[in-house]
Parts: structure tokens; sequence; C-alpha cells
């Protein structure tokens, strides 16, 4: 267990249950976790510490803030937020299933149906939320 994820399970361990971790990117670490008044599954995100002291957690304040105000069937929302492990977290469902990078990996190449239908669903969302004002600028 990471020393973040040991302060996150310290911070939020009256309501979440840190179980792993999910992933890791350039802002952000995703842990599993386990909520306990509502008894599901969810996802933690949370900012890494050192990049909030340096840059300050302005920025993913912001993204809590936005994605709090989308609602959207192809957009995860945000079930709660705070502050954890000395930065921001937001709480989101977990969504059980492969991912579709792992899909990719094995499939090599997908349908044409089912690559069409995952774009439209992609475009969708991202319409929606341009309609919101938001600008999403990390697409894969």
């Amino acid at each position: 267990m990471t020393e973040l994820q040991q302060r996150l399970s310290t911070d939020v361990g009256g309501r979440y249950v840190v179980e792993r971790e999910l992933g890791r990117g350039g802002m952000a670490t995703v842990y599993l976790a386990r909520d306990l008044r509502d008894e599901r599954q969810v996802a933690i995100k949370v900012m890494d510490p050192e990049l909030a002291a340096a840059v300050g957690a302005e920025r993913f304040r912001r993204e809590i803030a936005l994605a709090e105000r989308l609602r959207h069937p192809n957009i995860i929302g945000i079930l709660d937020s705070g502050e954890a492990a000395g930065t921001a977290y937001y709480v989101m469902p977990y969504i059980r299933g492969e991912t579709l990078r792992d899909r990719m990996v094995r499939e090599k190449q997908l349908p044409v149906a089912d690559a069409i239908q995952i774009a439209r669903q992609v475009a969708d969302a991202l319409a929606y939320a341009h309609e919101q004002g938001v600008v999403h600028r990390d697409v894969k």
C-alpha cells in the first residue's frame, strides 16, 4: 500500500474502505473503494499531493465543479468530493467491466458496428459537455 493510499484510507475511513489502485495518470490516482453508507463499490480519484503543492489544487477543484454539473448517460457523475490525504478527491460510481483499451488489445480490431456505436456515444457526450461550456482536453 502506498503512502497516499494509506493517508486516503485513514482520512475517508468512516465513509469509504479503499481497496486497491485502479489506475494512475499525470494528475491523479484512482482507487477502488467500498462505500460503507450505500454499500456499493466506488472509484475515488485523488489529485497527486506533490502536484497540488506545486501548482495548487484549483484546477482539480474546477474539474470537480464542472463534472458535478454534467448529467448525461455517457458521462459518469460525481457522488461526493472533498479533501483527504492533503489533497482534493472526488468519488464516482465504479463501472465494472473491461476497458476499451483492454478490449482493443484483446481483439486487435473492433467490429465496424461496435466502433461506430462507441464513436457515437463519445461524440454525443462531448457535444453535451461542449453545450455546457466544458471542453475536455484529454480525450483518448
